[in-house]
Formats: structure tokens, C-alpha cells, sequence
């Protein structure tokens, strides 16, 4: 029988059903919690999992890429691997590998100053995008309308942590009210959704946007395959939107939810995972 860890800092719905599903496979699924770890640096130190493959679950962005890095060092297998972490985590990485792959992407321009800000986006045009280049759930991404506003934006982040002075700008593409995510696992789009915002220009589900069911088109599947290749995903969300060229490719998720896709499709997200964390811990 396969032997599995699965690492997080809170218990999710996700945790919940990865859980439930290795139980009903027979996979012995072992719950660890990184609060209550410590790890060694050096190799051939103990790790306390006992498990050589670890689905990596932390909420945390500096738990969950620390924690995949001395998991590695010492032996272990981690899904998905630091060096995917790293990338999809922050979101001017991911773009220079999602550019490097060639998956089609928003215009993008990053800028370290106000001036260099302002320059970037009449370059894109009002209305352009800032993000923070790490960050989830759409917090901090903002519309900006105008110079002014712009100007207002920067000056509350040049008080905040350093990361917020790097000026990560995206044009404001022309799409539906909604955007897309895929599911990708193991080379394969095992599912999609449509999230369609509400009042908030954002489409994170945890903000309100509704899941509906996307039909994973050929089109779909291989841009999302591509992203994830580009990022080294085993089992990532990717997100894309409806451009008027077609579809372009803005993010690269490491450590993703699934709790709204699995009602809106009918597909077992976690049942997938877990057959295919065992199939590796076989090899």
C-alpha cells in the first residue's frame, strides 16, 4: 500500500476531502502539521515524516517554500517541488517562465519607482492592473484609474514591506465577467470552471464569484499544460482569460483550492490526486 504525508497549517475543506479520498483507496495518508515541526538543514538529518512523497499544503507562502526546501534536501519528494513553489508564487517569476515557454500572457511591465510606475502604465493605458508580486486571493490588485490614482496607491505601499515596492503592472484586458480555471495534474487538465464576478472587477472565488462549469476545450488544455509545464507543476491551478486575441495565461498556482470546482463539475479532484501521489510513491 502507498504511504502518503500530506503537510498544512490549517484544515481546510481540500485537506478534508484529500483525506476522505485516500481512505476510501486504501492509501495510508499521514497528517502533518508544520506548526509542530522542525527541520534538519543538513542532510542526512531527520526529517520526522516518515513518508518519502509529501503533498505540501501550507497556507503560509514562507512555511510552505521553507518547508519544501529542507523537505527536499532531505530526500523527500514534494508535490509541487520548491522550485515550482518559488515560481508560481510569485508572480513576476512565473511570468518570465510562462515568457520563456512561450504561453501567451498579458501585456506586462514592472517598474521599482512612482516615476517608473507611471511610465509603465501610460505605456499600458488607463485602466491598467497592480498586483503584488506575491500575494492570493486577488488582495492588494488593484485598477487603476488614472495618474492620481496611481500616485495614491504608491505612496500607501512605499510604507509597507519591501516586496510592495516592486511595481508589478498588467494591462486591463477586454474580457467577460469571468475568467477561467484548470486544473492540471500530472500533464493533464483534469478539470475547469468558469468564475464569474459579481460586483468585484476581481474573480477569486473568495470574493464572491460564482463556480460554474467550464468545458476543457483543446485550446484550454493546452495552454493550461504548457503553463504548468513552465512552472514545473505537478498539481497546480492555472488561471487564464478570454483576451479578443484569445486566451492568455496571468497566473500559475502552487498550492490550490479545489473546494467550489469539485460541486460546479461533478469531478473528484481529490480522488485524482491522491490515485496519482500513490502512483508515484510505487516508482
Amino acid at each position: 500500500m502507498a504511504s502518503l504525508a500530506l503537510l498544512y497549517d490549517v484544515i481546510r475543506w481540500e485537506e478534508k476531502a484529500l483525506s476522505i479520498a485516500a481512505d476510501k483507496r486504501g492509501v495510508g495518508l499521514a497528517m502533518v502539521d508544520s506548526r509542530e515541526m522542525s527541520l534538519a538543514v543538513k542532510r542526512g538529518g531527520k526529517s520526522g515524516v516518515g513518508e518519502r512523497t509529501v503533498l505540501q499544503r501550507c497556507v503560509s507562502h514562507y512555511r510552505n517554500l521553507y518547508s519544501t526546501a529542507l523537505l527536499e534536501n532531505l530526500g523527500h519528494t514534494v508535490v509541487n517541488s520548491f522550485e515550482t513553489a518559488l515560481t508560481s508564487s510569485d508572480k513576476l517569476l512565473g511570468s518570465i517562465a510562462l515568457s520563456k515557454a512561450g504561453v501567451p500572457t498579458p501585456e506586462t511591465l514592472v517598474a521599482f519607482t512612482e516615476e517608473g510606475a507611471a511610465k509603465a502604465a501610460e505605456e499600458l493605458g488607463y485602466p491598467a492592473v497592480l498586483k503584488p508580486v506575491v500575494g492570493s486571493w486577488g488582495r492588494l490588485s488593484v485598477k487603476l484609474k488614472d495618474r492620481d490614482f496611481l500616485r495614491a496607491v504608491i505612496e500607501d505601499r512605499e510604507y509597507m514591506h519591501p516586496s510592495y515596492h516592486v511595481y508589478y503592472l498588467q494591462e486591463y484586458v477586454k474580457r467577460p465577467p469571468r475568467d477561467i480555471r484548470t486544473f492540471v495534474l500530472g500533464g493533464r487538465t483534469i478539470a475547469a470552471i468558469y468564475r464569474v464576478s459579481g460586483d468585484d472587477w476581481r474573480t477569486n472565488t473568495a470574493r464572491g464569484s460564482k463556480a460554474e462549469p467550464c468545458k476543457v476545450t483543446n485550446e484550454i488544455d493546452d495552454i493550461s499544460v504548457r503553463a504548468a509545464k513552465a512552472v514545473g507543476g505537478v498539481f497546480v491551478g492555472v488561471d487564464l482569460m478570454e483576451s479578443p486575441s484569445g486566451l492568455v495565461c496571468h497566473e500559475v498556482n502552487n498550492t490550490t483550492e479545489f473546494k467550489n470546482t469539485v460541486p460546479a463539475t461533478g469531478i473528484d479532484i481529490p480522488g485524482l490526486a491522491i490515485e496519482y501521489l500513490a502512483s508515484l510513491d510505487k516508482r
